[in-house]
């Protein structure tokens, strides 16, 4: 199975393109921070230094690993969905569950490793970036210089890998394995992520308005609130499709193709409730935390200062990483949908009609993962800001949720648009015949 593996890695490669660019962007995430870790270990590093340098690799080391995995699983998804015949075949040969797990996965780790490897150089550029920025804030001493080492690379290589084989042996199986099972169990998960993240939103009024720790409580509900959000993101689009008013042929043909697809769209969905949820929820706070102490006449402190350095990177981290995943996951499944498209053109639809169709179907997307990304962070922001500043809503305005809401609308439309375009220069007939 390991060499068919690689077989399949060497007549296709362009299938795994999409795992090989998350599996990249994430090592090169985890390995730049991680290098912080080797960076404070140095002889001669003062205390604060070495605080911040440490509290940086471990706060964003610990969400690039769930981004990782995250990326990697949603690629890995699409590229097993999109190879349901093949597996079938392999399975009618004679391979049995085991061994298609054993192929799907040793693909998926040798991209990873390439991608881990081809990382390294960025990383390291990455690093000495990323010390700057501390040294130009006053938070690390310019005396320090940077390290890459063991840490770095082992964290980077290794996180990479086994996020790489635990997202295609749950991918691979998805689709071998029956539904009910793994619907019991997400809905589980998904609700205790909700019980938690409001336990953890309410405890927000019990924290001090100076205290140093009032942000993480609303911060970590938040996101588990639009964990457990994204987890019910098929049922949750289900529900806004059944509300819909949609009338005309591309309203009612984007609703039937969502319904149909709410589990495979389920990733895509997934991404856009947590982007938006951990975005607006982390600006929101650090604006409003930010105004606060300079209402009150004090200066930030440097535990203050890394806080505000590492949220705003783990927006940026965040952006990049939910951009790649709905990028690559959009991308796919709209060229699968090849046959499908074609096969609409020979009923009569007119390529204008199919593109409206699709850019309905992203525009119902979008919407539903905004709306909900947009709740989990409410119930985040308000307890933070009633607590703070004693006012209910931030007094930022709306600039930051429509920055946000842009990102992700071009993101999720621009490349959806974009990739049926592309798909619908090949002639119908010629479409029906090469996917079938």
């Amino acid at each position: 199975m390991f060499m068919l593996a690689m077989r399949s890695i060497r007549q296709r490669p362009g299938r795994f393109l999409a795992t090989l660019l998350s599996a990249f962007l994430g090592a090169a995430i985890i390995m730049t921070f991680n290098s912080m870790h080797d960076t404070a270990a140095q002889s001669g590093v003062d205390s604060v230094s070495a605080q911040t340098l440490t509290t940086a690799a471990s706060v964003v080391g610990g969400y690039g690993t769930l981004l990782v995995f995250f990326a990697v699983a949603s690629t890995l998804t699409v590229n097993v969905r999109q190879r349901a015949a093949e597996l079938e075949l392999l399975r009618c040969s004679g391979a049995t569950p085991a061994q298609l797990k054993r192929m799907v996965v040793g693909e998926a780790v040798a991209v990873a490793l390439v991608g881990a490897v081809l990382a390294i150089g960025p990383a390291m550029l990455g690093g000495r970036a990323l010390l700057e920025v501390f040294q130009d804030s006053g938070q690390v001493a310019r005396s320090v210089d940077h390290s890459f080492g063991a840490v770095a690379l082992l964290s980077g290589v290794d996180v990479t890998l086994l996020a790489a084989a635990g997202a295609a042996f749950l991918a691979v199986r998805r689709a071998t394995h029956g539904h009910e099972r793994r619907g019991r169990g997400r809905t589980f998960f998904a609700y205790a992520a909700l019980v938690t993240g409001a336990a953890a939103v309410c405890s927000t009024f019990a924290i001090s308005a100076t205290d140093a720790a009032l942000m993480a409580a609303p911060a970590y509900g938040a996101i588990l609130l639009s964990v457990g959000f994204a987890l019910l993101s098929p049922r949750l689009l289900k529900g806004v499709l059944d509300r819909l008013p949609l009338t005309g042929a591309s309203g009612w043909l984007a609703v039937r193709n969502l319904r149909r697809r709410a589990d495979h769209l389920a990733g895509i969905l997934m991404s856009l409730i947590l982007f938006t949820a951990v975005a607006t929820a982390t600006l929101y706070m650090q604006a409003v935390e930010s105004d606060a102490v300079e209402a009150s006449g004090l200066t930030k402190s440097v535990d203050a200062k890394n806080l505000e350095t590492l949220n705003f990177t783990v927006v940026g981290i965040i952006v990049v990483f939910v951009c790649v995943m709905l990028v690559n996951s959009l991308y796919a499944a709209t060229t699968y949908r090849r046959r499908e498209f074609g096969q609409q053109r020979l009923a009569g639809a007119t390529p204008g009609q199919v593109l409206g169709t699709v850019g309905t179907e992203g525009l119902i997307l979008t919407v539903t993962g905004l709306f909900f990304g947009t709740v989990a962070a409410l119930a985040g922001i308000i307890p933070f800001t009633v607590v703070r500043t004693d006012s209910v809503l931030p007094h930022q305005g709306l600039g930051i949720w429509l920055a946000v809401v842009s990102v992700a609308a071009a993101a999720t439309l621009g490349t959806s648009l974009a990739t049926a375009r592309r798909v619908l220069r090949t002639p119908a007939v010629g479409a029906v015949a090469v996917a079938a």
